[in-house]
């Protein structure tokens, strides 16, 4: 069994305690894992206190009423970011703020322009899976383990969607 202080848990036993943890989900809040409606909530939340009329758009009440699916997402993405911020400490773990991968592929070791375009790259995802009304955790995580057809051939097109992107970004192609 993997250690608090080991500096990377194997990817299979991370994956089954991820599988497990959709027995919970769906027997107490009849929900699945999924990360992009937590978003969604967080960013209706923000928007409606600078503009309340946004509340009479269904979409946004939607999202904003206080339900267990909507709590459930945004307590499951806030504990992955404060889960890995924990394991990076306690384990010890330390990486290069730039890997040279990335270096390699921008042309640049500058860490706000791999900032850039990871925050940009993530937006343009989340507005995807939010426009499909899916998210792209959600198909690869409780999707596939349902063994939803759609599930499966969304992940494989996301899948070669980033594949066929990577290489023409990378000039591979």
């Amino acid at each position: 069994m993997p250690s608090m202080y080991d500096k990377a848990w194997s990817p299979y036993v991370a994956g089954v305690l991820i599988g497990l943890l959709q027995i919970p989900a769906f027997l107490m809040i009849e929900t699945a894992l999924g990360a992009s409606s937590s978003y969604v909530t967080v960013g209706d939340a923000i928007a409606s206190w600078l503009d309340p009329s946004l509340l009479k758009i269904d979409y946004v009440a939607k999202h904003l009423a206080v339900t267990a699916k909507n709590l459930w997402q945004v307590a499951l993405v806030t504990g992955i970011a404060a889960g890995a911020f924990l394991s990076m400490k306690i384990s010890g773990a330390r990486r290069q703020p730039i890997s040279p991968i990335w270096t390699r592929a921008l042309g640049s070791s500058s860490s706000s322009l791999r900032y850039m375009i990871a925050f940009v790259a993530g937006f343009l995802m989340l507005f995807g899976a939010r426009i499909a009304d899916g998210c792209t955790s959600g198909h690869g995580l409780s999707g596939m383990a349902q063994l939803s057809v759609g599930s499966t051939v969304a992940v494989a097109a996301m899948f070669a969607g980033g594949i066929v992107a990577a290489s023409l970004l990378l000039r591979r192609i």
